[in-house]
């Protein structure tokens, strides 16, 4: 049984405003935290390895809690849902921005993941909810715009914070934020109907869902660090979690309440529209591995400059003002068609990039991404969920953004693993030119060694100049592989233009 409840008409834009304030905060939370890992370990006499539990027990706890949305709202109702977890998530800001000690940090950032990792999809929820139909390409505008900006310049608003302030600052900005949510969601949020009567909680799903993220997580955080699967406890871990995930899905599945409605996916656009979702975060996530690698790995630019090049992928979010209108007029598929091509356009830019090329050619590319992303993201979540009914859109949106937020972490370990990896196959390729009896070698080593005969005698002249080729090696096999990485970026993004084509119109698809 469900309790009926009054709603009240506010502004929609006053509504979008209200609701993604705090989901904009929860992803700077998210974004901003990793410039400040070194000034934690220092102020706190910890190692680095320590210090990044600080950005894992946040992500496991804001992952753990996302598929729960849709449950979680049916039996608080949506105010009591929202006020209980913008509360969390301000009491976890107060913790971390006051922590003695690393431990109580920790803590601090898991009460914060709890709060925050329900806010987007919620926030999407609201949004596509609350919109007329018409305009659900406008909704996913504003809550994209929210969030890609957010994520964008979180790591420059936790530079100037660190460098300006201290990293506290990070944390003490999500306070008042918090505040001002919880006076103003109740006077412009509708609430929804609490769920009453019998109300069977499932913790065996729960508790399955839990060992699932958490060693997952760990595993891809964990796992470039010690070896992967060359590590004994990787390899036992990760059959853990495979276990876990399986178990999970059977049992949510069969079970007759289930804490997450994995029958949503029956849906063919929710289905879709997710995969198309979690390429899109895959790319999105890998190239921000990958450019700062070039950038400052190997171009010597400054961090400031740094993101400033990935942060002109900002320039893009211009066109979301438009993307709505967009949404109405042309056909979904034709617009996520082009956004992928445009993603594909962009990092093909990358696949010959030199250590030579100037700074106006990295934008054009980086601005290019951000256009694609928009012109993708924005249609897939709006056919994604508003082909399903309202009833099951909040566990539905958990769901998305759950998927998309794991393969955005799978998307990150890879690119940071292949790097490494396939950096070390053109290394060896690469050395076997290091010979006598290659004249290209000669040259540059016998130029390199008069160079440094004005420095000292003919034995260490010819040490410093085999260590500079070989430094030289190093980075021509590093930026091989970056371009290798990109080139599988782009064929990833062409070929997810034909799953575009799987995509129905809303009035075919139906959820048993």
């Amino acid at each position: 049984m469900e309790n009926s409840v009054n709603t009240r008409k506010s502004p929609l834009w006053l509504l979008a405003l209200v609701v993604t304030m705090p989901t904009f905060f929860a992803f700077l939370a998210t974004s901003a935290t990793n410039v400040a890992l070194l000034h934690i370990s220092g102020a706190f006499g910890s190692t680095s390895d320590e210090a990044k539990w600080v950005v894992t027990s946040y992500m496991i706890a804001n992952g753990v809690f996302l598929p729960l949305t849709g449950w979680l709202e049916k039996t608080l109702g949506r105010l009591n849902f929202l006020k209980i977890f913008i509360l969390l998530f301000t009491i976890g800001s107060i913790i971390c921005s006051l922590a003695p000690s690393l431990s109580v940090l920790i803590l601090g950032r898991i009460v914060q993941g709890v709060g925050g990792g329900v806010l987007m999809p919620m926030s999407q929820s609201i949004l596509l909810q609350e919109f007329p139909p018409e305009r659900k390409g406008d909704a996913m505008s504003i809550f994209i715009l929210a969030t890609m900006v957010s994520s964008i310049m979180g790591p420059a608003v936790g530079g100037l914070l660190v460098d300006n302030l201290s990293w506290q600052w990070i944390f003490i900005i999500n306070i008042p934020v918090g505040i001002l949510s919880l006076i103003f969601i109740p006077m412009v949020v509708n609430d929804t109907a609490k769920r009453t009567g019998e109300n069977s909680v499932d913790f065996v799903g729960i508790i399955f869902l839990i060992l699932w993220l958490f060693s997952m997580q760990v595993i891809l955080d964990k796992g470039q660090q010690y070896g992967w699967f060359d590590c004994t406890w990787i390899r036992w871990t990760s059959l853990f979690s495979l276990a876990c995930m399986l178990f999970f899905i059977v049992w949510e599945l069969e079970y007759k309440k289930p804490i997450v409605d994995l029958r949503v996916f029956k849906n063919i656009n929710f289905f879709a529209g997710t995969v198309l979702g979690s390429v899109v975060n895959i790319m999105v996530f890998s190239t921000v591995i990958l450019l700062p690698q070039f950038y400052q790995g190997l171009m010597g630019y400054t961090a400031s400059a740094t993101g400033l090049a990935i942060g002109s992928r900002v320039f893009a979010c211009v066109s979301l003002l438009f993307i709505g209108k967009l949404c109405e007029l042309y056909n979904p598929k034709l617009l996520i068609s082009l956004g992928f091509l445009l993603l594909g356009i962009s990092t093909a830019m990358c696949v010959n990039l030199n250590m030579e090329v100037s700074p106006g050619v990295i934008i054009v590319p980086n601005v290019l991404f951000g256009l694609g992303s928009v012109l993708a993201l924005v249609p897939i979540s709006a056919i994604a969920l508003g082909s399903l009914p309202k009833d099951l859109t909040p566990s539905a949106a958990g769901i998305h953004s759950l998927s998309k937020c794991v393969m955005g972490s799978v998307g990150t370990s890879l690119a940071s693993s292949f790097t490494i990896g396939i950096a070390q196959i053109h290394q060896n390729y690469l050395i076997k030119n290091m010979t006598v009896h290659n004249p290209v070698f000669l040259k540059h080593f016998s130029h390199l060694q008069n160079f440094f005969l004005s420095h000292g005698d003919i034995i260490t002249a010819a040490k410093k100049a085999n260590t500079t080729l070989y430094h030289q090696l190093l980075g021509q096999a590093k930026l091989c592989a970056i371009s290798d990485l990109f080139l599988a970026i782009t064929t990833i993004a062409f070929l997810a233009i034909f799953l575009v084509f799987i995509l129905q119109d809303s009035k075919k698809n139906s959820v048993s």
